[in-house]
């Protein structure tokens, strides 16, 4: 790697091969080599001049790109698209005067970046399928192990640390639905010219709109898409791009929630991240375990949210049929919102595959909040034995008061000893202990997990059996 010059930390701290690999010079340029073949062979197969030779050893030259000889030529000309067509025209001479025949530099840049932007959507998804099925899991494991739960980020009723999981996967499952609709509803741009008119293919084709259509079907098939926008200046649309970033904040703001839970409950030793054998907390303080792969999923989240901003101003100022000032923000966007989401799905996957529950800790804290818990189950029982229920109440009040007020000064909760030894309670410490098992006062939890995790089944079982195939 080399140290005399800036290189993003997302290429080389974070971002997995795969997605380095898709938005690198070498996708993307063969990407467009590929189009310009399309286009070539689409227009022999409709009778324009194009032989299907020179579509062959275009074919041949898809991937021996001599970057010099194109940086040169841009340096020159001052256009990427236009350096590449003649460094493709000199690597393939016989058919350098029919490359990008009546095409404008969208055909491969905005082609290019969607077929691109799929693949990348498509690798994103069996990455969020994996945290679900670890989430899956866990929820299973601990779907009836009671947990205190928050509300306001202090004590309330008991959950289980299962069901808690669950609150994680049903976010995460949402952003699995808006993925997937961006997705199917993914277009091509095609081939239709400066302004979308397709004025210069209607006179190649001698008026026959017929083939223009044609023409569009063939090289928008070859690519996997069924389907071109219906109308478009220059450029696709601009809102995919909205939608696209949209869609990665969402997974980022999901898996922002579920760190920063894990965060609060490191804090609190109830549940911890994987921590390596030779890890290192601090750099003076040796004791320390901090919850670090949750903070940077956090981290990047952030910047992943507000990546996501740049999408909707520059779908805002398009400027008719299209305008330039959005190239250089969604060549840094684009880009890097994908390398982000992958960063944050990748740590996301190692943190869930290791978390690790304190299961003693956890019990601990349930038993020290429990009798606060519990108290309109005493006060239903000594009602029972012929208490007074208003009395109960006001008993249960000023006990419980006295007791928190304890706790304050870092006393243990003394609550159960105040009530017994109150005599219009009528109830010793020990038959109140057993009341106060935590199971009780679960709810329906574990049957929530059952009837979640049955739903999200089909779903995990079927990705594990799928290995998706990349269609560059």
């Amino acid at each position: 790697m080399p140290t005399d010059r800036y290189e993003s930390p997302l290429a080389s701290r974070y971002a997995s091969a795969f997605m380095l690999h898709l938005f690198s010079p070498d996708c993307r340029i063969q990407t467009w080599r590929r189009l310009w073949v399309a286009l070539a062979r689409a227009e022999h197969n409709l009778g324009l001049p194009v032989t299907s030779e020179q579509v062959s050893e275009l074919e041949a030259h898809l991937t021996d790109i001599d970057y010099e000889m194109a940086a040169a030529r841009e340096k020159e000309v001052r256009h990427d698209v236009m350096a590449h067509v003649y460094t493709y025209g000199k690597a393939a001479p016989s058919a350098a005067g029919i490359i990008h025949l009546g095409a404008t530099s969208c055909y491969v840049t905005d082609n290019a970046d969607l077929i691109i932007y799929r693949e990348g959507l498509r690798y994103l998804r069996g990455e969020l399928i994996a945290v679900l099925a670890n989430l899956s899991k866990f929820a299973e494991q601990y779907k009836a192990t009671p947990t205190l739960g928050y509300t306001h980020y202090q004590p309330a009723q008991l959950v289980t640390v299962g069901k808690r999981a669950t609150l994680w996967m049903q976010d995460l499952l949402a952003d699995l639905e808006e993925l997937d609709f961006v997705l199917e509803n993914l277009k091509f741009l095609g081939c239709r010219g400066t302004t979308g008119t397709e004025a210069s293919f209607l006179d190649l084709f001698e008026g026959d709109g017929v083939k223009v259509d044609e023409m569009n079907r063939q090289i928008s098939a070859e690519f996997g898409f069924d389907q071109c926008f219906a109308v478009c200046g220059q450029t696709y649309p601009r809102k995919v791009d909205s939608r696209i970033l949209s869609c990665l904040s969402a997974i980022a703001q999901s898996c922002y929630r579920m760190a920063n839970d894990i965060r609060l409950l490191q804090h609190d030793r109830q549940v911890e991240e994987p921590f390596e054998k030779n890890q290192i907390g601090s750099s003076a303080m040796a004791y320390k375990r901090n919850p670090m792969r949750s903070e940077r999923i956090c981290s990047l989240s952030r910047y992943l949210m507000a990546d996501a901003m740049n999408a909707p101003m520059t779908a805002s100022v398009q400027w008719l049929e299209r305008t330039l000032d959005d190239s250089a923000n969604r060549r840094i966007s684009m880009p890097e919102g994908f390398l982000c989401a992958d960063a944050i799905l990748r740590l996301s996957q190692n943190v869930t595959d290791g978390l690790h529950v304190n299961e003693k800790v956890v019990d601990a804290t349930v038993r020290e909040y429990l009798p606060f818990i519990a108290t309109e189950n005493l006060m239903m029982e000594a009602v029972k034995r012929g208490g007074n229920r208003q009395d109960l109440h006001e008993i249960i009040r000023t006990c419980s008061m006295a007791a928190t007020a304890k706790m304050k000064e870092g006393e243990k909760c003394d609550l159960l000893s105040r009530l017994a030894a109150e005599p219009a309670f009528g109830m010793t410490e020990a038959e109140m202990e057993a009341i106060l098992t935590p199971s009780a006062y679960i709810g329906r939890c574990p049957e929530q997990v059952d009837v979640f995790l049955r739903s999200v089944q089909p779903l995990l079982a079927q990705a594990s059996r799928e290995k998706p195939e990349i269609n560059l």
